[in-house]
């Protein structure tokens, strides 16, 4: 788990082809089809052969809630466990999580809980860059085959962060044709998106604490802010020092922990008896 931007993504992808892994992905918007960049879905190239479940599946003017994931999450646990592969559940929807943890989930499977924490101002430093990288994309032209003069921006996958900030933009774009006008109101838009995504990743934040310090979870916090400081080789030197070694570590430790496999017989050999619900 972690706020948006955080690299939960990059870690569950290190995990994976550290463990024998497959991921199912637990973000709200990036479980339906479309709006790849919008949404910020892993690429082909950055899954680097990982399964992924729950990943641009769902139709994208439909409504997917919590209790779905639950159900279809559940779904792909089991048969990710049969296949005795580690199932491995990442996204910055917590409620989505919650939901899924709260229903009879956990009392049949234990759970390795990650959380990948970046300090709030380096983090919306990072954000407003990666919405102008999102924008040089391709992300404007992506929003405008979504656009619709009567759309639902409560429904679906218009409820993206992107689409409806975009709005104003594509109704000034249908009948002006003075490019610094247009020019403006898309600057104004990007900015909002900037805006919005930061006051997400306060919510996710908020939320994140409430589960440890109200509802008791054991969230492993990995501190991530030095990678988003530094530069080059030495932001992907402190990557693999403080998260991504860290959390094999973790993860290795759930798993392979003697009480345990004294406890239940074998680390992974027993369906449902044990699993790393690495959230984040």
């Amino acid at each position: 788990m972690g706020a948006t931007g955080t690299g939960k993504s990059r870690l569950s992808v290190d995990l994976a082809t550290s463990f024998p892994a497959e991921v199912i992905n637990s973000d709200k918007m990036q479980v339906y089809k479309g709006l790849d960049i919008a949404t910020n879905k892993i690429t082909d190239e950055e899954r680097c052969g990982v399964p992924h479940h729950l990943l641009g599946v769902i139709d994208p003017e439909s409504d997917f809630s919590a209790a779905n994931f639950s159900a279809m999450a559940s779904s792909a646990v089991e048969s990710i466990l049969v296949r005795r592969q580690l199932p491995i559940i990442v996204g910055g929807s917590n409620s989505f999580i919650e939901a899924l943890v709260d229903s009879d989930f956990r009392s049949r499977y234990d759970c390795c809980f990650l959380w990948v924490d970046v300090a709030l101002p380096t983090l919306h430093s990072f954000v407003s860059d990666r919405v102008d990288r999102m924008v040089g994309r391709g992300m404007v032209d992506e929003v405008r085959d979504f656009f619709h003069p009567q759309a639902d921006y409560s429904r679906g996958i218009r409820r993206a962060i992107g689409v409806p900030e975009l709005d104003s933009f594509f109704r000034t774009e249908s009948f002006s044709d003075d490019v610094e006008t247009r020019a403006l109101i898309l600057a104004e838009a990007v900015d909002r998106i900037k805006t919005n995504t930061s006051k997400l990743a306060c919510l996710q934040l908020e939320k994140i604490l409430r589960l440890r310090n109200v509802k008791g979870w054991e969230l492993h916090r990995l501190d991530a802010t030095d990678v988003f400081r530094k530069h080059g080789g030495e932001s992907e030197a402190a990557w693999e020092n403080t998260v991504s070694r860290r959390s094999a570590a973790i993860v290795s430790r759930f798993l392979f922990d003697r009480r345990r496999v004294a406890y239940t017989g074998s680390a992974l050999g027993m369906e449902g008896s044990l699993m790393a619900a690495a959230s984040y």
